[in-house]
């Protein structure tokens, strides 16, 4: 029998890809240094002058890193469809340009198209192009782009195919573009590299080593707003897995960690030893096979030679201070100010934090500084309106004080005698005004720890040849956005 409703399928809509009609740099007035069309579909000249008059016309606090001018010449400032695909044809006339552009010292990296392109990943394209840029050149700025022109319309012919990105690898690209013209061959000009071409593009053949090594570092930076009351208000670990790789020929890499999601994938939930921890947020290198991971979260790679990020990750979970700094503020009748800080280590005593520095706010007209510590140096910067406590070792479960006196000349005599709402309250003028009260910031690095409990369960490294690899894995935790509110 028929079915009781008709059955349709939905077609779903492709994501917009990049296309970009052209490519120009210009400087901060919006005058052009260097420019490529690719694709013919937009007048260049006139696309220039339109984000020249962008940046002139519209004040800095409006103006947004897309932007689009329609047929009449007015701008639109939020990404908007432009109509068409990447079909045949084009905008042509005058109007229903979008530049996507980036800023990079004295110069401006701007992105035109006439498609509904992914801006997202134009400005991605962007972004990478200047890193690309910094590797060959070191520094980046409008002298440096007037000196490369040669390599720099040979470098944007490269990493982009009729408006299309191409291999933006600054490894691979320096085999065949380099600064120096006469090193190639006459062989190695007429085609491209291997890699360039083949489906492990981040990786050449041939690669040799004396020593087969590879270093893993775990890195996690922890941000933690903590309130006056000693609330945690947000916590949040940001990580990352970092590699330098040092192996020979094609290895293939297996990486396992203590993923929860992992032990539940293989149904190996109860033999897990230890913490289980489950990662959010995960972002991979692009050499990480994604189907063998969403399948049974096993992490397996070629990775490049040298030094990458294999993966960054995020765990949104409820931390507790591992330094934990107090302070208390005395103002004094004779124009002083007194404060107590006292910092405790909150993790293991084995684990010992490295070049600690506790930042403390204080008035903008304090002087005739005076410090007494415990342990560590206390510094004076006048020009940060901070004390910076520095204890180059703090071992775990330690406790200290520091003290410290300044003279403050900006306290009216209604303040000093209690007369404009006390001192403790605040109330008064001139320097009982609050409003420098900052949050405490506290830099930190703890070696061979980390605060999520993240761990390398094993480091597989199989390559044909059969030949021993020695790998290293090393953890550290850091400080991130790390505040504590003063009471």
């Amino acid at each position: 029998p028929p079915p009781p409703y008709p059955q349709t399928k939905t077609k779903r809509k492709q994501p917009a890809a990049m296309v970009a009609s052209a490519i120009f740099i210009t400087d901060l007035s919006g005058k052009p240094l260097i420019s490529r069309n690719y694709r013919g579909d937009i007048p260049l000249t006139s696309a220039i002058e339109k984000f020249a008059s962008y940046l002139l016309e519209v004040e800095d606090d409006a103006k947004k890193p897309v932007f689009r001018v329609d047929s009449a010449g007015e701008y639109v400032g939020q990404y908007a469809d432009n109509g068409g695909d990447d079909g045949a044809g084009g905008c042509g006339g005058p109007g229903g340009e979008t530049f996507v552009y980036v800023q990079h010292n004295n110069l401006y990296m701007c992105a035109v198209t006439c498609k509904n392109s992914n801006v997202v990943l134009m400005l991605t394209y962007l972004y990478q192009l200047t890193a690309l840029f910094q590797d060959y050149f070191s520094t980046l700025n409008e002298e440096s782009i007037r000196d490369n022109f040669v390599i720099i319309y040979e470098l944007l012919d490269e990493t982009m195919d009729h408006g299309l990105p191409q291999s933006l690898d600054s490894t691979i690209l320096r085999q065949f573009i380099t600064q120096e013209g006469n090193r190639m061959s006459e062989d190695s000009k007429s085609k491209p590299p291997v890699a360039l071409t083949n489906a492990v593009s981040w990786r050449a053949e041939g690669i040799k080593h004396k020593k087969n090594e590879i270093f893993l570092d775990v890195v996690e930076k922890l941000n933690l707003l903590v309130a006056a009351n000693g609330t945690v208000l947000h916590s949040e670990i940001n990580g990352a897995v970092k590699m330098r790789s040092f192996l020979s020929g094609m290895p293939e890499l297996k990486l396992g960690l203590n993923d929860k999601l992992m032990f539940e994938a293989t149904g190996r939930s109860g033999q897990a030893k230890g913490k289980a921890i489950e990662l959010e947020d995960i972002k991979f290198h692009q050499c990480v096979r994604l189907a063998r991971f969403e399948n049974d979260r096993t992490i397996s790679f070629i990775p490049p030679d040298g030094e990458f990020d294999l993966m960054t990750y995020r765990l949104d979970t409820h931390v507790k201070p591992l330094i934990w700094v107090e302070a208390v503020v005395e103002p004094h009748r004779g124009s002083r100010i007194e404060y107590m800080i006292k910092t405790r280590s909150q993790f293991k005593s084995r684990s010992v934090a490295n070049g600690v520095e506790i930042s403390i706010p204080v008035p903008p007209d304090v002087d005739s500084p005076s410090f007494k510590s415990s342990v560590g140096n206390v510094t004076y910067l006048p020009d940060k309106d901070c004390v910076v406590w520095t204890i180059k070792q703090f071992h775990g479960g330690r406790e200290y004080l520091m003290r410290a006196h300044f003279g403050l000349p900006s306290i009216t005599r209604e303040d000093a005698d209690g007369k404009a709402g006390g001192a403790a309250g605040g109330g008064g003028g001139g320097a009982m005004d609050t409003s420098w009260k900052k949050p405490i910031s506290v830099k930190f690095e703890i070696p061979y720890f980390t605060v999520s409990g993240i761990q390398v369960r094993y480091l597989k490294i199989i390559e044909r040849s059969g030949y021993q690899a020695l790998p290293w894995v090393r953890y550290i935790t850091a400080n991130g956005d790390y505040q504590l509110r003063m009471a």
